[in-house]
């Protein structure tokens, strides 16, 4: 043994190789992961079901005509009709109306608000483990959300423009992100074992090895028979671990 500490090293082109060599293990690995991706997502994951439904909102300053005025404050007031949405009233109000066994929280969990570009169209989203669940709630949710947006702001009209559908292709999860996933940590499992036994592999395999790591010159090499090379034992390096 050196007396003096050694410099670790690591051989990246001869990691390369070796993980080259071991292609079999990492396309292993990477099918499997895979397969228990989609097994996982198929068995245990419960499909999800998105209905859509939209509402415009209609605030005019007058009885006359609408003006550009209206759009502009009508814009600037989405955001607050998206609060007023999700607002506690009209989800007590849906969870009551339908009879739901769910508390406001995973009520409002299951509802997603936004507002299309420069237009004061509301679109609100349900997403729910029953397809009809989801279409009844995002028809309620509109409608309650409708009489409490006229309460509160003082709006005249707040009109369907697209009443919720029936969604009859789930939402989530999604077969092709889970199968991407899977295999990314397949791959990367096989590779972690890979570099791993490298790393604490601490034996002689060439010639090379040997004045590499013990420093000492090579005079001759004897070849081996077939017969003998399964019966070739590994020498271990004097000079440590290599990593």
């Amino acid at each position: 043994m050196r007396e003096n500490e050694e410099e670790v090293t690591i051989d990246l082109l001869e990691l390369l190789r070796l993980l080259w060599s071991k292609a079999w293990l990492l396309v292993l690995l990477t099918v499997l992961g895979g397969a228990a991706a989609i097994g996982i997502t198929a068995g245990l994951i419960t499909p999800t079901y998105e209905s859509t439904t939209k509402v415009y909102v209609m605030n005019r300053q007058d009885d006359k005509a609408l003006t550009y005025s209206d759009l502009q404050t009508g814009t600037q007031l989405t955001k607050d009709y998206s609060v007023l949405v999700t607002s506690r009233p009209v989800i007590e109000e849906t969870i009551e109306t339908l009879g739901l066994n769910k508390t406001y929280e995973e009520a409002v969990n299951m509802i997603k608000v936004s507002s299309q570009t420069d237009t004061r169209i509301l679109v609100i989203t349900v997403t729910s483990t029953s397809p009809q669940v989801a279409q009844m709630m995002a028809d309620q949710v509109r409608d309650s959300a409708a009489k409490h947006i006229k309460e509160v702001m003082g709006i005249e009209e707040v009109n369907t423009v697209e009443a919720a559908n029936y969604p009859d292709r789930t939402a989530g999860p999604s077969y092709k992100k889970n199968l991407v996933i899977g295999c990314l940590v397949g791959f990367v499992l096989a590779a972690a074992i890979v570099i791993f036994r490298y790393l604490l592999d601490d034996s002689i395999h060439t010639p090379e090895d040997v004045e590499r790591y013990l420093e000492l010159s090579i005079l001759g090499t004897i070849p081996l028979s077939e017969g003998e090379k399964g019966k070739k034992r590994k020498i271990k390096k004097k000079g440590g671990k290599r990593s």
